[in-house]
């Protein structure tokens, strides 16, 4: 019988601005087990007459450690997201309970080819996994295309562009506007950008989608159209608020 999570308090240890409408969170969590880079956690609220909202978020950080990363778009009508992004401050504290998933993990232990592909705060669980590559100087092919409104709506921007390495390639996809200079056309991703900014089908890659709901269906059937085999595609899909 597999027993569900429990509830744990989180005290919120540090905030930052990321993006002009999302911000990255730390939480000290004590009596975390740990984690693999991908998985999530679910948040709760209580308001002061008792009614909860619970919503899920995925992590930027993995391993043992007991403060967790969340990186949190805002969705401006939503019930959760509006008071992560403006109202927590450091010292409040947070019921979390996880950490959940095992399908959407990656681990240094595998060796075959990954390509990474992100739509805006999708880019959450799969800078986990980059940094879980970087910090265990993985040869593994690691290829990563992360697809934004802008370059100020990117979560993490200098951070991937640090990552990127003889194993690590980075690929960017601007849907509405694109920096001067940038050498494709703003616009969503397409067939060819597909082609052009991720590894092929013959290389047989495992391939990590996160997004949402559009995005990830819309591009995980660019792939198969594109030769890759679905059960090599995992997706991981959001619309929470």
């Amino acid at each position: 019988m597999i027993t569900a999570p429990l509830w744990l308090v989180g005290r919120v240890t540090g905030v930052r601005s990321a993006t002009p409408h999302g911000r990255v969170i730390e939480l000290q969590v004590d009596g975390w087990p740990g984690n693999a880079a991908g998985q999530h956690v679910d948040i709760r609220l209580t308001a002061e007459d008792g009614y909860q909202a619970v919503r899920s978020y995925s992590l930027a950080s993995s391993g043992g450690s007991p403060v967790l990363e969340l990186a949190i778009d805002e969705v401006p009508e939503g019930e959760v997201s509006p008071y992560l992004v403006h109202d927590v401050r450091p010292g409040d504290e947070l019921e979390v309970r996880g950490p959940i998933g095992a399908y959407f993990v990656w681990g240094p232990e595998r060796t075959d080819p990954v390509q990474l592909i992100a739509g805006g705060s999708g880019i959450v669980p799969l800078i986990a996994m980059a940094r879980v590559h970087e910090r265990a100087a993985s040869r593994s092919p690691m290829r990563m295309l992360y697809s934004v409104r802008s370059a100020d709506d990117a979560f993490y921007a200098a951070e991937l562009n640090g990552l990127a390495s003889d194993t690590l390639t980075v690929d960017w996809a601007y849907t509405r506007t694109a920096p001067p200079g940038f050498p494709r056309p703003a616009g969503r991703v397409d067939a060819a950008t597909i082609a052009a900014s991720t590894i092929p089908p013959s290389d047989h890659p495992t391939v990590y989608v996160c997004g949402p709901t559009g995005f990830v269906e819309a591009v995980a059937d660019l792939l198969v159209a594109a030769g890759h085999s679905p059960d090599r595609i995992r997706t991981e899909r959001f619309g929470g608020a």
